[in-house]
């Protein structure tokens, strides 16, 4: 009989937003899939949490992904967890569940943290229906994909990097319009912890000369409601 393969969620940044049964999995599974072992460390040493780690990120899913596979299907029990959020989120986690189905391996996804859910419930923007869109590409289709989410009536729901983020702004205020409103969450669940609102015009001048840290979620919607 194969293993189970466990897509466990971790902290996005407070480390008590763990659940209880995310931490009896890991204490319990044969080894741990992990984005960084340095920064699964740190969760893994704070629960006393002792178990193998090994290596399994963008660089290298391609030619491991295979051995794991061997490994569940030889009943080992494995959990996958990246640095933070739900593992297969804009985060390694793809090409292993794909393996796994088509393998007919079992599998299990913890509910647990991610870090858009919080930052669209907050934003006070429309929520009933939405579309995650995650990065932007780097270069190559940026602005056909821009072209596409512009015209979305949904509210549209995009991860970006502290480095690029003025520079997004200033494209969404291009494609879709500068009475766009859009909400900004940084640091979530983290004690500085910052929403910013108001039209992508507002919200660019007002982050335009801080420097700010750590990646963030950007809530854009065009339609106002009524």
């Amino acid at each position: 009989m194969s293993g189970v393969l466990y897509f466990v969620p971790t902290p996005i940044g407070n480390l008590e937003d763990i659940t209880l049964r995310a931490l009896n999995v890991l204490k319990e599974v044969d080894y741990i899939l992990c984005e960084d072992t340095r920064t699964s460390g740190v969760l893994l040493k704070h629960y006393g949490i002792s178990k193998p780690l090994r290596s399994y990120h963008l660089h290298n899913e391609h030619h491991t992904t295979e051995r794991i596979k061997k490994d569940l299907l030889e009943g080992q029990n494995v959990a996958i967890i990246t640095d933070a959020g739900t593992p297969g989120i804009s985060d390694p986690g793809y090409l292993l569940a794909k393996a796994a189905s088509d393998a007919k391996i079992p599998m299990t996804c913890l509910p647990g943290a991610t870090a858009f859910v919080p930052a669209l419930v907050v934003s006070g923007l429309p929520n009933n229906e939405f579309v995650f869109a995650g990065f932007l590409p780097a270069k190559k289709g940026r602005q056909s994909k821009l072209l596409e989410l512009a015209q979305e009536k949904r509210t549209v729901v995009l991860y970006e990097s502290p480095h690029k983020i003025v520079k997004t702004l200033e494209q969404i205020q291009e494609f879709f319009g500068p009475e766009t409103r859009v909400s900004l969450s940084r640091e979530i669940s983290k004690k500085f912890e910052e929403r910013i609102f108001g039209t992508v015009q507002e919200v660019r001048e007002k982050i335009k000369d801080r420097t700010l840290k750590g990646e963030m979620v950007l809530i854009i919607n065009k339609e106002i409601e009524k």
